[in-house]
């Protein structure tokens, strides 16, 4: 199993930021036997509800044996607070919405690593308007789910 490990990303701005997101737990559903693992970006001007969070899911179904995975990363926006009351209170920002982007899959127990990477290596290449021939990568936390059905421990 792959070691939980921090997650190292560049936004899309015009002036590109990194953004690290840290691991805070790997789990395993007790309902669905589902290994579930979350990071989150550690901002300290934010609150820990408006942080940055990626959230990996690995699980099996007990009636098909297809295996689902599911990472998806969620970027929560903050309210502008303007004014204040009429006794000069001026209320705490909150979340006002939330933009979330995800990547699934579905694949049956007999198929194979090289199947699993050319579908994602399709979707990523179709995402990212890739039309040249490129590497698929093979290492990272989504080849890891996707390819190799990992989650990290």
């Amino acid at each position: 199993m792959a070691n939980i490990a921090n997650i190292v990303v560049f936004d899309g701005a015009a002036t590109p930021v990194s953004h690290t997101l840290v691991p805070v737990d790997v789990s395993k559903d007790p309902k669905t036997g589902a290994i579930v693992a979350i990071w989150r970006e550690q901002v300290a001007s934010l609150p820990t509800y408006a942080q940055v969070t990626a959230t990996l899911r690995l699980s099996k179904s007990k009636r098909s044996g297809v295996w689902n995975t599911d990472f998806r990363v969620e970027v929560p926006v903050m309210e502008s607070v303007s004014g204040s009351n009429a006794s000069g209170y001026t209320a705490a920002p909150r979340v006002a919405y939330t933009d979330t982007t995800g990547i699934y899959g579905h694949y049956h127990e007999r198929g194979s690593i090289a199947g699993r990477r050319l579908s994602r290596q399709l979707c990523m290449n179709i995402g990212n308007n890739v039309s040249t021939s490129v590497a698929a990568a093979t290492s990272g936390v989504i080849p890891d789910l996707i390819d190799t059905l990992v989650a990290p421990t």
